[in-house]
């Protein structure tokens, strides 16, 4: 189908209003994503009508509530072509997700002498996990270096992957530099070596088909919240072999079979690694943020987001001083840049007078910054929601900060 971002704008309400004056313009999708109205509506529902704890009722309710919760648990399977719901697992987001293996699959599996190989282009939530893994457990964090544009060194990928590495950190689109992957070849090329992959998609998912069954990762991680769902729920995908193996890596309620004062015995995956009362509502509100990402089609969202894009750099190209920061041949929906003379928070606080919402800063992305020599860059993103009238204010106001600093 054609995707009408016009038409689909009207559908977030949080897009709807000024600031300062001004029509709001909001440029900061990679950092979190305006709520569908359907998402709002549901959830209203849900804890309007229909709210009750999950699991552990047998009154109506609480059956109503499980029902539901563990619907969203195949929304999700299906929005990633997963082969059962049971390697869904909720989290309370991407960050989490990434923990949950740091912390289960790692403290179970590394040990001295081993690997964890990122690229250089990371978030810290797949850097920092696996600092505090290797010094628990003494294994190595290695990175593949970037090359100019932004894109990775893919024959230092090749070098670094030998028998010491057990596991990939990738990520799928990264939100400081705007730079796709190849990650169906670089997780052929782990398997090969006896390695698991992690992808990290909290930034694809939103805007690429995911099929991890295509894809043959291990693991997959994303935001609820990036995906025009709500905060506070995020996913990790694991194959069913994978996930049986691993530890739980929180205790408490849910996640047991039995427990008595001389020991515990565990579920099963998914509940395994979901103690407690889970984000019960949220989880519903995702699963209606897949589903209606899966009924307009995510080929069709790519497609009109790529067109988009290259609308938006031919406007940046015109800003006198503007430097973009990540120009591999393959990226998408992050335009990260900075400007003669304006630090990327003057930018940020200009365009915001004129209604604009952008980041500024290192992203969680430090070691990105320092590989090519800023200590922040602005960085305008873009949703399904964003239009060309949106990037033609954006250029207006970069102009306006190009006259503020000449």
């Amino acid at each position: 189908m054609s995707i009408d971002p016009e038409n689909l704008a009207r559908e977030f309400p949080g897009l709807a209003g000024t600031a300062n004056g001004k029509p709001f313009i909001y440029l900061d999708s990679a950092a979190t994503a305006q709520k569908h109205i359907s998402v709002i509506e549901r959830m209203d529902q849900v804890l309007r009508h229909e709210y009750g704890t999950v699991h552990r009722g047998l009154y109506a309710r609480s059956v109503q509530s499980t029902q539901a919760y563990e619907q969203a648990r195949i929304s999700v399977a299906r929005f990633l072509n997963a082969a059962s719901e049971r390697e869904v697992v909720f989290t309370m987001g991407c960050t989490d997700a990434i923990n949950l293996v740091a912390w289960s699959w790692g403290r179970a599996n590394l040990r001295r002498g081993d690997r964890v190989l990122v690229t250089g282009m990371e978030h810290h939530a797949d850097i920092v996990p696996w600092q505090i893994t290797a010094e628990l457990t003494g294994a190595e964090l290695v990175s593949v270096p970037l090359l100019d544009d932004g894109s990775l060194d893919l024959e230092a990928y090749d070098r670094l992957l030998d028998p010491r590495v057990k596991l990939v950190g990738c990520v799928h689109i990264a939100n400081s530099l705007g730079t796709i992957n190849p990650v169906k070849q670089l997780c052929a090329k782990a398997h090969r070596n006896g390695s698991l992959f992690l992808l990290d998609a909290a930034q694809s998912a939103p805007h690429l088909p995911l099929d991890v069954r295509d894809l043959d990762c291990d693991f997959l991680a994303f935001s609820g919240h990036k995906l025009y769902g709500p905060t506070g729920i995020g996913v990790l995908y694991v194959k069913l072999a994978i996930s049986e193996g691993m530890p739980p890596w929180r205790g408490g309620g849910e996640m047991i079979n039995k427990v008595t004062f001389a020991g515990t015995t565990f579920a099963e995956p998914p509940a395994r690694f979901e103690a407690g009362t889970p984000p019960i509502v949220e989880a519903i509100g995702l699963g209606v943020a897949c589903d209606w990402l899966r009924g307009l089609g995510m080929a069709d969202v790519h497609a009109a987001e790529k067109r988009l894009y290259a609308y938006a750099e031919e406007q940046l190209a015109g800003i006198p001083g503007l430097v973009r920061i990540g120009t591999a041949a393959e990226r998408s929906t992050v335009l990260a840049f900075t400007m003669r003379d304006a630090h990327p928070a003057d930018i940020a606080n200009i365009l915001d007078l004129e209604g604009i919402a952008i980041r500024a800063g290192h992203h969680c992305a430090q070691p990105v910054m320092a590989r090519f020599g800023v200590s922040a860059t602005a960085r305008a993103s873009l949703g399904i929601y964003t239009t060309r009238a949106d990037i033609d204010c954006l250029a207006s106001g970069l102009r306006k900060v190009v006259e503020v600093f000449s």
